[in-house]
């Protein structure tokens, strides 16, 4: 019996003719950073775009965010829309712990890439008193009785659409 198995050494297959150098003639290195690159390429091409009109009037009713409630996974990018001029905006009113805060700019579009589990609360600022609110699940709600607490209190100050904060956490799974 050899001493060293027979798929431990390359010198082992060369009488295979299957030298990964021969097949692919490229340099080590360029054969590396290719694998790298690749698998750089697939770990971000399962990452989601997933669009929230900031409207001024929706199936919800008037000055909303839709969909209220979304469900993305970490890496996923939320894209607000302006999709209707009317000084709209989307401000990070929660987000979990070590998720970084936004604050987009007036009818404008704009991108937050979420990378941290848990329950992200926004709203729109010159329409949070109409209840112009959203919330984005990530991952699993690893803060929702946060979440729950921080609506609660948002939600006291609202005149109009009182319950939009707790129709959209009654989703959160």
């Amino acid at each position: 019996l050899p001493s060293q198995p027979f798929f431990k050494t390359p010198r082992s297959l060369h009488h295979l003719n299957l030298n990964i150098y021969r097949i692919f003639p490229m340099k080590k290195t360029s054969l590396i950073f290719a694998a790298c690159a690749s698998l750089f390429a697939a770990s971000t091409a399962f990452a989601a775009d997933i669009i929230v009109k900031q409207l001024n009037t929706g199936k919800d009713g008037a000055m909303v965010f839709e969909p209220s409630f979304v469900k993305a996974a970490v890496g996923d990018t939320i894209i607000f829309q302006a999709a209707e001029k009317g000084a709209h905006q989307s401000v990070s009113l929660l987000v979990p712990a070590g998720a970084k805060t936004w604050n987009g700019p007036m009818d404008t579009d704009f991108k937050v890439k979420v990378e941290n589990e848990g329950v992200y609360l926004y709203a729109c600022l010159p329409h949070k008193a109409m209840g112009m609110v959203g919330v984005i699940q990530v991952g699993k709600p690893v803060n929702l009785a946060e979440a729950k607490a921080a609506a609660s209190k948002e939600q006291s100050g609202f005149a109009l659409n009182k319950t939009r904060f707790d129709t959209a956490l009654a989703k959160v799974k």
